[in-house]
């Protein structure tokens, strides 16, 4: 299927595959996909690593990268990046309501040259959710020519950022969650959007993808690519996304079962048990709105005893500690990791390839199947 966005990047199948690990970008992309390796929790130093392996592994296919760009966060968090220890602009509640939920559980610090070591990959890496911690890390994507696409995850990304990619000749893209969003970015020199629907994992809004993408596809009046995101891992999936008029799908909870994933395998039985209603949208994880597993740890931060939400970076840099010492602990009813509503199809470890292979020939099947009778109205 030939299409605006397949002819700019090159890929042979409509799968943009959403992923932090670096095997899943280039499994991806091998198999005819686009791979996007979620850059923003990363320090340049270890993007750079990443990014070289890729470029080793990848061919000489193209991939692409994405970037949290948030309009709302602490600007005195990202003027002091650096220069303190971040740790020091988390107010004393915070802490102290973090440190008495994991002791109620029983949940051990970690030892303190594994939690020295963490919370410092934390720090350098949340501390990039922020206009000037993402330009940090494309500086490091600029000395990657394989990279042709950058998405922003949170808005339209800063003018400068826009004119400085496209020089480059890197498509431009942004993820949406109203037809406004849409509007405004290509508005703002956005070359596509991703109409990314409520059933998605991650930061993610309230409007359903059935709903969403023909909404954004009418408000950006068809003059840039739309791709779906939003409960996407099987071919019938795709086919209906492809129905609505997207030109493509992006995915990224069908990728955390994958033997390339970067999850433990406690993390990954995690996910096999979760049922699809287990997806839930809570703000403990970053401070804005994410679609992730529900455990005692997210429902406690909705208590009306709870402190307020941290912007971004800060509410990223404490709930991941959490996360870091929960794993530690394998402690599956505390364990929250963002994933979208597809998480309750989700039963078995497979691979990267197994599951390009079965998304696409289902949506060959799917295709297929829409039989004469059926077009024609018989």
């Amino acid at each position: 299927m030939q299409t605006r966005i397949r002819d700019r990047l090159g890929f042979d199948t409509p799968i943009f595959a959403f992923s932090h690990c670096r095997d899943v970008i280039v499994e991806v992309t091998k198999a005819g996909g686009y791979g996007v390796l979620g850059a923003s929790t990363y320090s340049p130093e270890q993007l750079e690593i990443e990014l070289a392996w890729i470029d080793a592994h990848v061919g000489d296919r193209p991939y692409g990268v994405d970037v949290i760009i948030p309009v709302k966060y602490d600007r005195e968090a990202e003027a002091e990046f650096g220069k303190i220890d971040l740790h020091d602009l988390i107010p004393t509640a915070h802490k102290t309501f973090m440190e008495g939920l994991l002791a109620a559980e029983g949940v051990p610090e970690l030892p303190d040259d594994e939690r020295q070591r963490i919370n410092h990959e934390i720090i350098v890496g949340r501390g990039a959710m922020t206009p000037d911690g993402a330009r940090r890390l494309l500086d490091v994507v600029l000395k990657h020519p394989k990279i042709r696409l950058v998405v922003s995850a949170l808005g339209a990304p800063p003018a400068d950022v826009v004119e400085t990619l496209k020089a480059k000749d890197i498509m431009v893209g942004a993820l949406c969650g109203k037809p406004k969003h849409a509007v405004r970015q290509r508005d703002a020199g956005v070359e596509f959007v991703v109409a990314q629907g409520t059933e998605a994992g991650g930061h993610t809004g309230d409007i359903s993808t059935l709903v969403l993408v023909p909404q954004v596809i009418d408000a950006v009046n068809d003059e840039i690519p739309v791709l779906a995101a939003g409960g996407f891992a099987r071919g019938k999936q795709i086919a209906a996304a492809l129905a609505l008029g997207a030109e493509g799908v992006w995915c990224g909870t069908v990728w955390l079962g994958t033997q390339e994933s970067e999850l433990t395998q406690f993390e990954k039985e995690a996910y096999f048990s979760a049922r699809t209603e287990d997806a839930v949208r809570r703000r403990c994880r970053t401070g804005k709105t994410v679609r992730m597993l529900k455990s005692k740890l997210s429902e406690a931060w909705e208590q009306p005893d709870a402190p307020d939400y941290l912007d971004p970076p800060l509410q990223g840099i404490l709930f991941n500690e959490m996360t870091a010492r929960v794993v530690r602990a394998e402690r599956p009813d505390l364990y929250s990791f963002p994933a979208g509503q597809v998480v309750g199809t989700m039963t078995a470890e497979t691979t990267v390839r197994q599951v390009m292979y079965d998304m696409q020939l289902e949506l060959v099947e799917t295709l297929e199947g829409l039989s004469p009778s059926i077009l024609q109205g018989n």
